[in-house]
């Protein structure tokens, strides 16, 4: 068997409904397994599993609570692949998945692959919002999806491939979340292994978020860039202080006011302008270019805000990690 799917799930039966009814419609030929670890819920998914026994290969487990990473560190401890998939629960595979992820193995193999994330037509607007602030090449996520040209790529957990002997050379993910995935690819390329980015081999990625999770979730990025910085300094961009100086640049724009000086202030106006228009003509929606602006806005400043934070207590006062935030670690 080449391939073990491995799928965390923490109180999310339907949509592990979902993302098990996606890999039933597979049009991969040959064998592969799921792993599903569920990770202490209280509402669990072991039926949903048992509805599709008869249509895949799926192994279930119960652990108890111990943060995503260490449910998958068990996952592929479990599984009997060669190579293993990790998907978020909150993801539905397109059927032509796998067949892209061999042919790209066959074309050019690497032991660590990360892959994109899209949005489906169903997607609420919220959704398709995020997932533009996230995934667009006028944001973060087009300084990070072009990381493969200016760096090396850091796949995410929510689509990403691991061989069973990097897995076993690097014993997997770590114990800080979120961060523990470009931790294990930093700690992948100091053992000597590659990590590349497989374009065709996208997931739609449902974010399961609203405005306040949204905030929430990368004001936590935020704060575990630093950390990761402190950890390996060799690996530290200039493009990760990004948000926070965009954050900085605005609040100086509207001061620039009273001394009747916009052109900093015009510059974030053609800037958000260009959202917006993007945004519509993607999504052929003005609401969803709308929404884009603010999803924007939130991700920037949530981001740019906890790095601030957690690059003043972890990098200047040198304060422990794990004694400044405790709340990005789990006890293993």
């Amino acid at each position: 068997m080449l391939f073990s799917l491995i799928i965390p799930v923490y109180n999310r039966p339907d949509e592990v409904d979902e993302l098990l009814e996606s890999l039933a419609q597979s049009t991969y030929q040959d064998i592969f397994e799921i792993v599903l670890v569920e990770d202490g819920s209280t509402i669990r998914c072991q039926d949903v599993a048992q509805k599709y026994g008869d249509r895949l290969d799926i192994s279930y487990y119960y652990k108890e609570n111990s943060g995503p990473g260490d449910s998958r560190n068990y996952g592929m401890h479990k599984a009997r692949g060669d190579y293993y998939i990790i998907f978020d629960s909150d993801c539905i595979i397109p059927s032509d998945y796998l067949n892209e992820v061999e042919k790209a193995l066959k074309e050019n193999y690497v032991d660590c692959f990360g892959g994109p994330d899209k949005a489906m037509d169903s997607f609420s607007d919220i959704q398709k919002a995020i997932n533009f602030a996230m995934t667009s090449f006028l944001t973060t996520g087009g300084i990070r999806g072009g990381s493969e040209k200016i760096g090396k790529f850091q796949p995410r957990s929510f689509n990403m491939g691991l061989s069973r002997k990097a897995f076993l050379a690097s014993r997997g993910f770590g114990d800080i979340h979120p961060g523990e995935d470009p931790d294990l690819s930093i700690r992948l390329w100091e053992l000597g292994f590659e990590t590349r980015l497989f374009e065709k081999a996208f997931v739609y990625h449902k974010r399961r978020i609203d405005w306040e999770k949204f905030s929430l979730q990368v004001y936590k990025f935020g704060k575990a860039r630093p950390i990761l910085n402190s950890w390996y300094p060799k690996y530290n961009k200039l493009t990760f202080f990004f948000p926070t100086f965009f954050i900085i640049g605005f609040f100086v724009s509207l001061v620039m006011l009273v001394f009747n000086q916009d052109i900093l202030l015009k510059f974030y106006f053609c800037y958000f302008l260009a959202l917006f228009l993007l945004s519509t003509i993607q999504n052929k929606s003005i609401k969803i270019g709308y929404l884009s602006i603010i999803a924007v806005w939130k991700q920037f400043y949530g981001y740019g805000m906890g790095f601030l934070k957690s690059y003043i207590k972890v990098i200047l006062l040198k304060e422990d990690p794990k004694k400044a935030f405790p709340e990005l670690f789990f006890k293993l």
